[in-house]
C-alpha cells in the first residue's frame, strides 16, 4: 500500500474552521465481509481492528453529554461489531438519529440473518452503498454475487417498510463513481437508479447520495500504481468551488476510530491525521467538557474530494442538498 500523505500535504487547501458539533460519526471497527477496490478504509474480512465495549460506553456518555443530534455508525460492516446492537438500541432510547452505514450483503453472512428486522425495529435510517444499478458494474466494483445479495437485502428491507410511505424508515443510497471521476448530477442519477431498479427488481428507497471517490488508502494506492494520482487531485483541484466549503460534512461532524481516538473526517481517520496540527493524538474521553466550534479543521489535499464539482459528503450532493 502506498503512502499518500507526503503527497497530498503537499498541496494546499482552503483554512476551514469548525462549526456547532452535531454528529458523532463512530467507526466501529475494519473489518468487513466484502474488499472493494474504491474502499478508502481499505476494510476487508481478514481485519482485526474492532472497538471494544469500553469505548462503546465511552460513545454513548458523549452522545448524552454533549446532547448529539446523531450517530453515523461505520465501519467495515459495522453491524459485525460485537456492540453494534447495544450501542444502537441505547442510542435510539436516548432520542439520537441512528444511520448505519451498510454494504447490504452483510445480512447474508452467518449470525446477521435477523439484522435487518432489529435495523426496522430500532427505527435505524440505513445508508447503504450500492455503485450502480448494473450487475456487472457493481460486481467488477465490488465482487461477484455482489449485486444479486445487494437487491436480495433491498427487497428484504423494503419488505419490512423501508423506502414505504408513511413508515418513519429511510433507505438511502450511496453511489461511487467507478474510477477517477466525479459523480454525475445526483439528481439525475438518482431519478434513473429509481426507473431501473423499481422496474427491473421491484426495489425502492428514498435517496440516492452521490459520493467522490477520496485518493486514499486502496484507491488513492490504485491511481499511483497506475499513474493516476497526479491526473486525479488536478481534476478535483480545477473542480473545487468555494461555495462548497460552508457545507463540507467536518464543519459539524467528529469521527471517532475503533480505539475511540478523534478526527475531523472519516477520511482524515484513515491517513492517521490526528483533530488538530502540533497537538497529540485526542481521545474522546478528553472531549467530553470540550467546546470544538471555531478551532481549526485539519486540511490536505485529499479535502478537494468534498468540494469539487458539486461537492460531496456523508449525505451526498452538497448543491442539491442546499437546494
Amino acid at each position: 500500500m502506498h503512502d499518500m500523505l507526503p503527497l497530498l500535504e503537499k498541496i494546499p487547501f482552503p483554512a476551514m474552521r469548525r462549526g456547532r458539533l452535531d454528529t458523532l460519526q463512530l467507526n466501529v471497527g475494519y473489518r468487513c465481509n466484502q474488499s472493494c477496490f474504491h474502499c478508502h478504509v481499505n476494510a476487508r474480512p481478514n481485519r482485526t481492528e474492532e472497538m471494544t465495549g469500553d469505548i462503546a460506553d465511552l460513545a454513548l456518555e458523549f452522545l448524552g453529554h454533549c446532547r448529539i443530534a446523531t450517530l453515523d455508525i461505520t465501519g467495515g460492516a459495522p453491524e459485525l461489531n460485537l456492540h453494534f446492537r447495544r450501542v444502537v438500541s441505547a442510542a435510539r432510547a436516548m432520542g439520537v438519529r441512528v444511520m448505519d452505514r451498510c454494504n447490504l450483503t452483510v445480512f447474508e453472512t452467518p449470525g446477521q440473518e435477523d439484522t435487518p428486522e432489529f435495523l426496522a425495529r430500532e427505527q435505524v435510517e440505513i445508508v447503504a452503498s450500492l455503485p450502480c444499478y448494473l450487475e456487472s458494474n457493481v460486481d467488477q466494483q465490488r465482487g461477484k454475487g455482489v449485486f444479486e445479495g445487494s437487491i436480495r437485502s433491498l427487497r428484504r428491507l423494503n419488505a419490512l417498510g423501508y423506502a414505504r410511505e408513511g413508515s418513519g424508515l429511510m433507505l438511502n443510497l450511496v453511489y461511487n463513481p467507478q474510477g477517477p471521476s466525479l459523480p454525475p448530477p445526483q439528481a439525475a442519477l438518482e431519478a434513473d437508479y429509481k426507473r431501473i431498479l423499481g422496474e427491473q427488481y421491484g426495489v425502492t428507497f428514498n435517496a440516492l447520495y452521490t459520493l467522490a471517490n477520496m485518493p486514499i488508502q486502496r484507491f488513492g494506492s490504485m491511481l499511483i500504481s497506475k499513474g493516476e494520482f497526479d491526473n486525479y487531485l488536478v481534476l478535483l483541484q480545477h473542480a473545487h468551488q468555494d461555495a462548497n466549503l460552508e457545507g463540507v460534512m467536518c464543519r459539524g461532524l467528529i469521527s471517532v476510530d475503533w480505539r475511540g481516538y478523534v478526527y475531523d473526517c472519516d477520511f482524515n481517520q484513515m491517513l492517521d491525521l490526528p483533530m488538530m496540527r502540533g497537538s497529540e493524538r485526542i481521545h474522546l474521553r478528553d472531549l467530553l467538557a470540550a467546546d470544538l466550534e471555531g478551532r481549526d479543521i485539519r486540511v490536505a489535499g485529499h479535502c478537494y474530494g468534498c468540494t469539487a464539482g458539486q461537492g460531496s459528503s456523508c449525505g451526498g450532493a452538497l448543491k442539491e442538498a442546499a437546494e
